[in-house]
């Protein structure tokens, strides 16, 4: 029986379906609505003969992959920013998109993706709307910042404009347009701030540590949340053979093209998982306030470069640290991770 092999270009609400076979000829193409039962109906007569079927990794690939391994298929997430076509052909569209995925797949050089598993996956959704809810939160509290200062020439801290009243804004502020600027802007944020503790505390009660990740709290910076940020984004952690990868899958590696000794331009810098890159310098910050090693390493580095590059720069130090305790399952080592380079 020949091999099939399925590439499936994935849109907002249609797909195209391609089926290849052994000798690259195109048994079966179509467009069908995002409708699942329409999708199986169509796959159904060549079910036996389909080796595996590729689903681009877009923003709304969950349903769609579901559906099919739960209908018994062989499913793989193309990787789509590690895929290229070639540069020269002068015409390509959803049907040679679906045909080159399938293609791929046949021939065994496909890049895929992390598969996240159903179970877990509408929990770490939940966290990853915490920490937007967080960076808007901070966007918040930094717009009030800068409008008082440009208004006053003064600054407030952070914990000062967490308590200020309408009466108090009156008082700072030049005039009531301004006060009832910053205002609405401190009522977004309380807003948000109650959404973000109803949100921790839904997690906390509904999920914990696994005890492969019990020692993530022994790093610093690291606290429950974002231990549980780490868990639940890193999946499962045999998939990083190498600290380097996991470093990269962090975002905490520059990404660069070199050809004959030269840099031509920058890679790809939106590989690997943006939520851990958050985490990690989350951590870093907190890491920085309150451990005295941690605050000299950033400042040496703040010393020869700027305070962004060395906060990832604690930032990959802490992402490493994690690995390894990790894979050997020990605690946290901050003169080992942090250790003073010779001069």
């Amino acid at each position: 029986m020949t091999k099939l092999y399925g590439g499936i270009d994935l849109h907002a609400n249609n797909s195209v379906i391609v089926l290849v076979d052994d000798q690259e000829q195109v048994v079966y193409e179509q467009r069908t609505p995002n409708d699942l039962s329409k999708i199986l109906a169509q796959l159904c007569p060549f079910q036996p003969r389909i080796h595996g079927l590729v689903v681009e990794s877009t923003y709304n690939w969950y349903w769609l992959v579901d559906g099919l391994m739960e209908a018994g298929y062989s499913v793989h997430l193309a990787n789509t920013a590690a895929i290229h076509q070639y540069d020269g052909l002068k015409h390509t569209n959803d049907y040679s998109d679906a045909r080159w995925l399938a293609q791929l797949l046949r021939l065994g050089i496909l890049p895929t993706g992390y598969i996240y598993p159903k179970e877990d996956r509408a929990i770490r959704d939940l966290l990853r709307k915490r920490s937007q809810l967080v960076r808007q939160k901070t966007s918040n509290l930094l717009s009030i910042q800068n409008l008082v200062t440009r208004n006053t020439g003064t600054s407030l801290t952070g914990n000062r404009i967490k308590t200020l009243t309408a009466e108090a804004m009156r008082d700072v502020l030049p005039t009531p347009d301004l006060a009832l600027a910053v205002t609405s802007t401190l009522a977004v944020m309380r807003c948000v701030a109650e959404q973000i503790a109803a949100i921790e505390h839904a997690i906390k009660a509904r999920v914990s540590l696994r005890p492969t990740f019990r020692h993530l709290l022994t790093v610093a910076g690291i606290g429950q949340t974002l231990a549980l940020t780490i868990m639940l984004e890193a999946g499962d952690m045999h998939r990083f053979p190498t600290v380097g990868q996991w470093a990269s899958y962090c975002r905490c590696v520059n990404s660069t093209k070199l050809s004959n000794g030269k840099r031509k331009g920058q890679g790809n810098t939106k590989n690997g998982n943006k939520y851990l890159a958050w985490a990690f310098i989350e951590a870093a910050n907190f890491a920085v306030r309150y451990y005295p090693d941690i605050q000299r390493f950033y400042q040496r580095k703040k010393s020869k470069t700027h305070g962004v590059v060395a906060i990832k720069a604690v930032a990959h130090k802490l992402a490493r640290a994690c690995y390894y305790v990790l894979r050997d399952q020990v605690p946290f080592d901050i003169e080992k991770a942090f250790a003073t380079q010779p001069a």
